[in-house]
């Protein structure tokens, strides 16, 4: 069984090995001389089981590195001047040559648009809920998606300059500078050693008799120490998992005990990340809400622009008549356009705003429609329970300032303070993480996309609000709240400093009923297989005192 220990831990030698790793060794010796088998192969599992899980924490760092680099296609199709198509590999793709990006895809390279309108889905490097419109001559970068038509780009920077490469790299460097945490149990375990051969020394100084030191040694065994966070921990994890909180380091609880600072990604995080009608502004006053719903839905039906989809999904929440449209085109950057009952309509960009549209009827204003991306429920609550605790809000956007407002408004009205930044790209967010760690702050990142992956991989806690089509980001993170509710955030942070706050009872209980125990053994009142029942009792209390972290 020593054999097998030391081999274990040769294999995990990348991990640090403390005090208590040394304490356990000898822990282990003791229970083999004294034929305690059960004993040390308790501890032997322990120890080499918490060694495990690091290693696979790193391994999960390194997959979020993999599924980030997989989201990006490996082929593309080249275009040719006669209209044709070649499907070649992006890396052999060089600048100045045409591809074809087609309805869903994703931006293989960055370019420019050098035929066809586009509708680009860019929150997955700007976080904004809105998808813009572009047409030739503008720029369109890679990881971004195409939710309009086929367009043609002109190739403008290679595989290695490219948008999205340079987000990866930023992510990998980040996960290679993130500090290891330091194991709980570790910040006791050297007193605890010093103890331990305080009382083995101070009982053969008393004796001269080898078994009080050996009594003494059996009843030291650190199981305490070993078991209680461990328990704990896991234990956190199960209650997380049943709020929905998937924990996918045990470490994350112990470094969301400490920490400073919350920053708070906006698009998709702070508000819902997806437009949804704020109003309707009826012109002409012949129409009602519902012949207005009826007509634009019939139009926007087959429509893939978010606002399309904002509109039927309020049509048939309001369950208004539904209409059938005839000769739907939709143009890009335009509008959509179609007959219903022999009348012409039209939905097109009202002038002035880019968060509205205008229905028209034989180009005739009937009405308007607002859109926003709304804030959150419990977004003021949350803001106003997290500076309670103490903790340091800020929000990292890559949105313009304008679009900030509202949320100013809210974090205004909790009577919470909150800095807020915009314009913010995927580096930008990161060099603010890396800023604030570099000032001793402890700092827990929240986002959705993968704009805030770097951000996410650098923060001392990655939380991120999981998204079916934001795989990556969930990977590069350490905590994925499933829900979608702001609440959750202090959720997390509650479970988190109970789970903390019961291993470091078990700890601490445990060292106590030891270090009476050790006393009692180096006077000759414990004997040595006395001292190992007595230790397996103190083992039990503490395994169901961390269990309470599961409750």
């Amino acid at each position: 069984m020593l054999q097998c220990y030391t081999k274990a831990m040769t294999k995990a030698k990348k991990i640090p090995i403390s005090s208590l790793d040394y304490i356990a060794f000898l822990a282990i010796v003791v229970a083999l001389v004294t034929a305690q088998y059960i004993v040390a192969l308790v501890i032997v599992v322990m120890l080499v089981g918490g060694n495990a899980l690091e290693i696979y924490a790193t391994a999960r760092a390194k997959k979020s590195l993999t599924l980030l680099v997989n989201r990006i296609p490996s082929r593309a199709l080249v275009w040719h001047e006669d209209e044709s198509v070649t499907e070649i590999d992006v890396v052999k793709i060089e600048v100045g040559e045409m591809i074809a990006v087609r309805r869903g895809e994703v931006v293989p390279l960055d370019g420019i648009i050098f035929k066809g309108d586009a509708l680009i889905d860019e929150s997955s490097l700007t976080g904004e809920a809105y998808a813009v419109e572009k047409s030739v001559g503008d720029t369109v970068r890679s990881g971004t998606v195409n939710v309009g038509d086929t367009i043609i780009v002109r190739v403008s920077k290679n595989t290695r300059e490219s948008t999205y490469t340079k987000i990866v790299d930023l992510v990998r460097r980040a996960s290679a500078e993130k500090a290891p945490i330091v194991r709980l149990a570790n910040r006791y375990s050297l007193v605890f050693t010093a103890v331990t051969f305080f009382m083995c020394s101070l009982a053969y100084f008393i004796s001269h008799d080898i078994y009080r030191v050996l009594a003494v040694l059996v009843v030291a065994t650190p199981c305490p120490l070993i078991l209680a966070t461990p328990v704990a921990l896991f234990g956190g994890m199960n209650k997380s998992a049943a709020k929905n909180i998937l924990i996918k380091n045990p470490a994350s609880l112990e470094k969301l005990r400490t920490v400073t600072d919350v920053v708070f990604d906006k698009t998709g995080t702070v508000t819902i990340g997806k437009p949804s009608i704020e109003k309707v502004e009826i012109v002409d006053a012949k129409y009602s809400l519902d012949m207005v719903y009826g007509a634009a839905e019939a139009l926007e039906r087959n429509s893939l622009h978010p606002f399309a989809k904002a509109i039927v999904s309020e049509a048939r929440r309001l369950r208004t008549p539904r209409l059938s449209a005839t000769s739907v085109r939709e143009q890009i950057g335009v509008g959509v356009f179609g007959t219903i009952n022999g009348t012409t309509y039209a939905l097109t960009k009202a002038e002035g705003s880019k968060n509205s549209i205008s229905l028209l009827e034989n180009s005739k204003i009937v009405a308007h429609f607002i859109f926003e991306d709304k804030v959150k429920e419990n977004f003021s609550s949350t803001l106003a329970t997290l500076r309670s605790l103490g903790l340091t809000l800020h929000i990292f956007t890559g949105d313009k300032k304008e679009n900030t407002g509202k949320i100013a408004q809210f974090a205004a009205g909790s009577q919470s303070y909150i800095s807020i930044t915009a314009n913010m790209t995927p580096e930008d967010k990161e060099i603010g993480v890396s800023t604030l760690k570099s000032k001793s702050k402890q700092v827990v990142m929240i986002g959705d996309g993968i704009n805030d992956a770097p951000a996410l991989a650098v923060a001392d806690v990655g939380m991120v609000f999981s998204n079916e089509e934001q795989t990556a980001s969930s990977e590069a993170a350490d905590i994925v709240l499933l829900n979608g509710g702001l609440d959750t955030v202090i959720t997390s942070i509650s479970i988190a400093n109970r789970t903390i706050d019961i291993a470091l009872q078990s700890i601490f209980v445990g060292i106590a009923l030891s270090v009476i125990a050790m006393i009692l053994a180096a006077l000759g009142i414990i004997a040595p297989l006395t001292g190992a029942i007595l230790q397996e009792v103190i083992d039990v209390l503490v395994i169901l005192n961390a269990l309470r972290a599961s409750f």
